[in-house]
């Protein structure tokens, strides 16, 4: 064997090379770096393969003190390490008066967890002594807390972590000892939880930690403490139930200064095990098994606690699980805002950030919002709008709740938007803050908001910066605030000659959008129409806009919706008439007939001109508008129907042709079943007549089966050949005027086993048109509608 090696070491060359020389960062040792280079040589001496390593050597100088003699220990040093060479021997010595004189490293905790009670020691820890404090944990309860903090005193600097991690045998006894111990001292529990808590700050240790099941183990210690925490606050209320007994006083006392001892060691314990957790949830596989674990109802139960520090981590946890629907579910079961609500009071900076950003996630969902306002939310942080540092965050929530209708209302009962005025006012030309004026633009939607923003001058500063500036957020609150009538629309009166400047090719589309759609809500009856269109050239404006294509959809629905306001004025809607505006407005329908809010806009500029005689005739006679709104009758939209059946109803007063058209189409709707039943007995099984007349022609002579009157029948038999049934005689029917004396008692149609040769008829009431359905609204058909082209 020594044969062979030294054979190997004539192919073998090994060169060391001197590198710098250190201090250690935290202990007293000196580090040394030097290089290793191996060669691999051939037969001929020749390197073959040679391979580099950087390497470093720790001198620990464990008697290095105050009075240690610096030159004769340098020397020593140089003596002892062949890494170092003898002419370093001044930097020695000027690395060991260093040393000597260096203040003693503070302990690093890691992130912003505080020590606690029991982590002070009267020794110093060492990592050359590991294995003795591995055996304290197999010692009695009193040295496993010895051990164990000796440990944590370790574990808290960050360079010993690496060390640690590879002392299996340190690392297994910890785990043993928590998971087999941890309900005979909360001490122990807390310092070996808080060993592994420094591990879990670095994700590359998390692995170490799961490998341990140290996780699973602080989820059911925490869940027994909550139970033990439950079981402490039902002993002191029994204990509590006689306060003028002077022994049960004393009893409840000693009780309750027990109580807040255990209170205060059990508050460290959950601290650390769910700062653990937290750390591990980086995880979304293991935040997952958390959740399986019911994490989310603890944290909330946590939340009635009152140690700020706890809190603050608790609120942390929830706001890190709140972005998973799952999670946002278990705190909406749980009542979560309300216990947050409690919060809000606080003085402590950063619990009252976490818990607003938290809030601030929760607001996203309506039924958490719900809570939110029952929780009295609004009021709270509408008070807190002024705080620099947390009124961002209220106003972000605020805003939240206001994109609800239900409680937009309730911003009028508080100082919110008092509060909101004067921010919008103090930007003054300077950029507005995008949350501020989302915020106003939702409250006034309101008509109680919009009446205390328009208090005092609060609508002249806000016309004065939107007319100035050309801000288009601005004037789509104002806009808001122009639809509520009242005191509120009648103060715009002063403002409309202003509005209807803005109308030009060369101001910004979304601006003339808003300015116009605030004109078109001003439907205000002493508002001179005529004199606003004369003076702002606005008739060859609104006309210009009103074909398809000329703009954005949105502006021509708002030039539609401006001719039908300003159409409720006689002359105006003259005026438009003779413009040639109404065939332009059936075009438009025609393009647009799929888009329901363009339909009903035009469909009610119609209806306000038939309402004036100089229109009406106009509408009647000189356009096919009546046959379009015939159409329109059937239509699926409610607002359709409503709008087109009141504006028929006025067209069948003033014209009878239009009237039997509208009252035939009325029936055939009404009555389509009874109508399809009639044809298709006209007709065999193999598509041929099978009733014939005297003459032999077919029954239904191919022709409306409305021009049968003898089809429909009495309760005594058919009705005689030349009687006539118009579609008015259901409308008498329903007044109750036929049922009176001549035995009717309802449309009749052939009964399933019945033939129209015989007198086998039942009668179907179901069939008849009620009157109600006769004046409904009609919707159309959407994308695959009936609706004919126009």
């Amino acid at each position: 064997m020594d044969k062979l090696q030294a054979e190997d070491a004539r192919y073998l060359k090994r060169k060391v090379k001197r590198g710098s020389l250190d201090v250690h960062p935290t202990e007293k040792a000196l580090v040394v770096q030097y290089e290793v280079e191996a060669t691999i040589l051939g037969e001929m001496g020749d390197p073959m393969v040679g391979e580099r390593k950087e390497c470093q050597k720790i001198i620990r100088l464990k008697s290095l003190n105050a009075n240690t003699d610096i030159t004769t220990l340098a020397r020593r040093v140089v003596e002892e390490c062949r890494l170092i060479h003898p002419s370093k021997l001044p930097e020695v010595e000027q690395l060991l008066f260093y040393l000597q004189n260096r203040k003693k490293p503070e302990k690093h905790l890691p992130r912003d967890l505080t020590p606690f009670e029991g982590m002070e020691l009267d020794e110093e820890a060492n990592i050359n002594c590991i294995d003795d404090y591995v055996e304290l944990l197999y010692e009695d309860i009193p040295e496993k807390v010895r051990g164990a903090t000796l440990i944590l005193h370790l574990a808290c600097n960050p360079d010993n972590l690496e060390e640690l991690l590879q002392n299996e045998t340190a690392l297994g006894a910890l785990a043993r000892v928590l998971r087999e111990d941890w309900k005979q001292s909360v001490d122990m529990a807390t310092t070996i939880i808080y060993v592994f808590f420094c591990f879990s700050s670095f994700s590359q240790f998390h692995g170490l930690v799961t490998h341990y099941k140290i996780g699973a183990l602080c989820m059911n210690i925490t869940e027994h403490e909550l139970k033990r925490y439950d079981l402490w606050q039902d002993e002191l209320q029994k204990k509590q139930k006689d306060p003028d007994n002077q022994n049960v006083k004393k009893e409840h006392e000693k009780a309750l200064k027990k109580y807040q001892g255990l209170l205060s060691k059990q508050e460290q314990l959950l601290r650390v095990a769910l700062y653990l957790l937290l750390n591990l949830a980086e995880d979304t596989r293991t935040e997952l098994k958390m959740r399986n674990k019911n994490i989310v109802h603890m944290l909330v139960k946590t939340l009635d606690r009152e140690d700020e520090e706890l809190l603050v981590l608790v609120v942390s946890f929830l706001k890190k699980l709140s972005i998973f629907l799952e999670n946002k579910n278990d705190m909406a079961e749980t009542h979560a805002v309300e216990k947050l609500a409690r919060l809000l009071a606080c003085e402590h900076e950063n619990l009252l950030n976490t818990t607003l950003r938290l809030l601030l996630n929760l607001s996203f969902d309506t039924g958490l919002r719900s809570q939110m306002v029952q929780a009295g939310l609004i009021h709270k942080l509408s008070l807190m709008l002024a705080d620099e540092k947390q009124g961002q965050l209220c106003m972000c929530i605020l805003y939240h709740i206001s994109v609800d209708d239900r409680f937009k209302s309730m911003f009028a009962y508080t100082d919110c938007i008092p509060q909101l005025m004067k921010m919008l006012f103090e930007c003054g030309e300077s950029h507005m803050e995008p949350e501020l004026i989302s915020f106003c633009i939702n409250l006034a939607a309101n008509k109680r908001n919009a009446q205390v923003i328009c208090e005092g001058n609060g609508l002249k500063m806000l016309m004065k910066r939107g007319l100035k500036l050309k801000d288009v957020l601005i004037m789509k609150m104002i806009r808001n605030l122009s639809q509520h009538d009242g005191p509120t629309k009648n103060l715009f009166i002063d403002y409309v000659g202003d509005l209807a400047a803005q109308m030009g090719a060369e101001e910004r589309e979304e601006y003339v959008i808003e300015c116009l759609g605030t004109l078109a809500n001003l439907t205000i009856p002493d508002l001179d129409w005529e004199l606003v269109l004369k003076e702002y050239n606005l008739v060859p404006y609104l006309k210009d806009h009103l074909k398809p294509g000329s703009a954005e959809d949105d502006l021509i629905l708002e030039v539609v919706i401006m001719i039908g306001t300003v159409s409720m004025d006689d002359s105006c809607a003259a005026t438009m008439a003779k413009s040639g505006i109404i065939p332009a407005l059936i075009e438009l329908l025609n393009a647009q007939q799929e888009d329901d809010e363009f339909v009903c806009q035009i469909v009610y500029v119609l209806y306000q001109m038939v309402v004036h005689q100089a229109t009406r005739d106009v509408i009647i006679k000189d356009t096919q508008a009546p046959a379009y709104l015939i159409d329109l009758m059937h239509d699926k939209n409610a607002e359709i129907r409503k709008v087109c059946n009141n504006t028929l109803d006025i067209i069948a007063e003033y014209d009878n042709e239009c009237e039997r058209k509208i009252q035939s189409e009325k029936f055939r709707w009404h009555n389509s079943q009874w109508l399809e039943m009639v044809e298709n007995r006209a007709m065999g099984d193999d598509g041929e007549p099978f009733m014939f007349g005297d003459d032999g022609e077919a029954f239904m002579h191919n022709g409306d089966i409305l021009e049968r009157p003898d089809l429909f029948y009495t309760a005594d038999g058919i009705i005689p050949a030349d009687g006539t049934i118009s579609p008015e005689f259901f409308t008498d029917y329903q007044n109750g005027d036929i049922g009176q004396g001549r035995g009717w008692t309802g449309l009749l149609s052939p009964s399933p086993g019945g033939s129209f040769g015989g007198g086998g008829l039942d009668f179907y009431p179901q069939y008849v048109a009620r009157e109600q359905d006769l004046t409904g609204l009609i919707c159309r058909q959407g994308a695959g509608s009936n609706r004919p082209n126009m």
